[in-house]
Formats: structure tokens, C-alpha cells, sequence
């Protein structure tokens, strides 16, 4: 559990989207008067239109290509976020990422985020705005915060890998429904165990997905495949608690497992590599002894390197606890 200030994940986030991006870009500061004005630009068809020009001066320029993101938080409503480089024309230098976050109404909210090269009076005229439309859009930040980390996640895959995609590349793709050794169980004591070390006769904490009651399995057996260079998809799920306006408090979990072990979902049993971000699992609350919702923050594949893989075979149940994320036996 962390508790952090949400501006200053934020800020953290951001610079580092433009450190990277210094390095592959030909950016320039954005002056204020240029950032108000950019505020005032329009997109007519955010679905049609990726590349449209501004006073024969500037040009928003659809980031990357990229579809929409589109957000549904454990309140339900989904929300759509559309990137757009800001481009000026003269040299063609990134002055910075233009924002259009729609909410479940049609209602429209624009940001712009400057590059790393912005004087501090833009930047806090930034924060100033995002802060603003975060009181008016529950976990706007958030959400915002969230899209520019897969984006710098993605970016700085591309530099360290030169655009290959490593898990499709070297990965074993099979029909094992496997954990990696590393991965913890929890004991009925409260105590955990890591998946490689669990023995026939250990009794494991799991919950019942249809009454959410806690109850005890045992082990039958814990089944172990030979070492390969398996396919992994690791989810980072995240709980959030509103503490204040510009303040919250996250709880995280993680869990990896081969693409084909199967999920419990807000929208039905899939497979680990189907799950997609923002869609909530169910995992053990400790305070409480039953499931709680986390949602998807993060969904990564790689090759996981030359390792063994294990599952386990129960006397009951049809789930168990690993990394304290629900998962369905197999």
C-alpha cells in the first residue's frame, strides 16, 4: 500500500514521457500565450480526423496512430481519452500532448501537457488546469496518469528492444495453464508460500466465487513442467481510496501467469492474455476475509526466460489465492 499526493505520480510520470522523448524528437518550449491558445483548438471527428492544421502554424497530429483509450472505473461509466501531438509547423518541433477526455455524457475536457523543455510558468498553468478538471471529473488525474504510464512503458520497450516484439519473438506459446515458481500462495495461517516450495498436504486460503466466504483447501499435488522460455503475462491491478482532492490512496498487486490460465472478471471467466486494462478481478481483502475489486491498471506479454512452471491440484474449491489474486484451478 502507498499513499501518494496523485499531482506529484503525475509529475513523475510526465517527465519521464519527455526525457525519453528528448531523445527522438525535435521539440521546443511552448510559450504561455501559444499554450492558451492551443487550448481553444478543435477536433470535429475525433473517430475520422488524425491530422488537422491550426492557422497554417500548427498542426495536432493523432499520437502514433493510437485508438482511443477508453476507462471504466469501479463506478462503471467509461470514459474516452484521445492523444494528439501538438506540432509546430515551422520546423515541424513538438511543442507538446494534447488531451480530449470525454466523459460517459459526450461532455468534452481538453488538456495540454508541454514538453520537458516548458518554463515553469506553463507547467504550473498545466497543473493549475488538470487539478481543475480533476474536481469536476472524479480521478480525472488518474485516469490521465495511467495513459501516459503505458505510453512511456510502450515508448521505452521500443528504445530497448528496437521496435521487436521479444514475447512473440522468443516465447513458448503451449497448452500449460502454469504459474511461474515465484509467484506466492496464501497459507490458512495468514502466512504465504512461494508456488515453487508448496508440498502435497499443504492447506491453502482460498474464497468461494458464488458466496465470497473464505474457506481451506489442501493440496493434492503440485504439478511441475520442464524448463522453457515460457510466455508470460503479468497484470498490475490496483485498488484506489479517494483521500483527499489531489490525494489517494493505492493499493497494488500483481500477478503473472502463462496467457491461457483463466481469470475471474467483471465480465466473466478469460484467460490471462484476453484480460484487458481497466476490466476488475477479484482478490482476497485481508481486513475483511472476502474479495475485493481491483482493476487492470497495467497488461504486459514477455518472454520469461528459461524457467519451469507449476500448478496446483486441489482436493476441492475451483480457486485459489496467488499473489492474493483469484485465480480458477485448472
Amino acid at each position: 500500500m502507498m499513499r501518494v499526493p496523485a499531482l506529484i505520480v503525475f509529475l513523475i510520470v510526465t517527465n519521464s514521457v519527455f526525457t525519453w522523448a528528448q531523445e527522438q524528437v525535435n521539440p521546443r518550449p511552448i510559450t504561455l500565450e501559444e499554450y492558451e491558445k492551443a487550448k481553444a483548438f478543435q477536433i470535429n471527428d475525433l473517430d475520422k480526423d488524425t491530422y488537422v492544421k491550426f492557422e497554417n502554424t500548427y498542426i495536432l497530429d493523432r499520437y502514433e496512430m493510437r485508438k482511443p483509450y477508453f476507462i471504466t472505473g469501479d463506478d462503471g461509466l467509461k470514459k474516452r481519452m484521445d492523444l494528439y501531438k501538438l506540432i509546430a509547423k515551422n520546423g515541424l518541433q513538438e511543442l507538446g500532448i494534447m488531451v480530449f477526455y470525454t466523459n460517459e455524457n459526450g461532455k468534452l475536457y481538453k488538456a495540454l501537457l508541454p514538453n520537458f523543455t516548458a518554463d515553469a510558468k506553463v507547467w504550473e498553468t498545466y497543473f493549475e488546469d488538470i487539478h481543475s478538471i480533476d474536481k469536476e471529473e472524479r480521478n480525472f488525474v488518474l485516469k490521465l496518469s495511467y495513459v501516459l504510464s503505458k505510453e512511456v512503458s510502450f515508448q521505452q520497450y521500443k528504445l530497448l528492444n528496437q521496435g521487436k516484439d521479444l514475447s512473440k519473438e522468443s516465447a513458448t506459446y503451449g497448452n500449460n495453464i502454469c504459474f511461474p515458481g515465484n509467484q506466492e500462495v496464501l497459507l490458512i495461517n495468514g502466512s504465504k508460500k512461494y508456488l515453487k516450495d508448496v508440498q502435497a498436504g499443504d492447506v491453502l486460503l482460498t474464497i468461494n466465487a458464488s458466496s465470497n466466504e473464505s474457506f481451506p483447501i489442501t493440496v493434492k499435488e503440485l504439478k511441475e513442467h520442464e524448463a522453457m522460455n515460457y510466455a508470460l503475462t503479468r497484470l498490475t491491478l490496483l485498488s484506489e481510496e479517494i483521500v483527499s482532492s489531489n490525494e489517494i490512496t493505492l493499493h497494488t498487486k500483481f500477478i503473472e501467469a502463462t496467457p491461457n490460465h483463466p481469470l475471474l472478471t467483471s465480465s466473466g471467466t478469460k484467460p490471462m492474455d484476453e484480460v484487458e486494462e481497466g476490466e476488475l478481478i477479484w482478490c482476497f481483502d485481508k481486513n475483511s476475509g472476502s474479495s475485493k475489486s481491483f482493476f487492470v491498471f497495467n497488461k504486459t506479454e514477455y518472454a520469461g526466460g528459461k524457467q519451469k512452471v507449476y500448478n496446483i491440484v486441489a482436493d476441492e474449491g475451483e480457486t485459489f489465492l496467488m499473489n492474493d489474486v483469484m485465480v480458477l484451478q485448472k
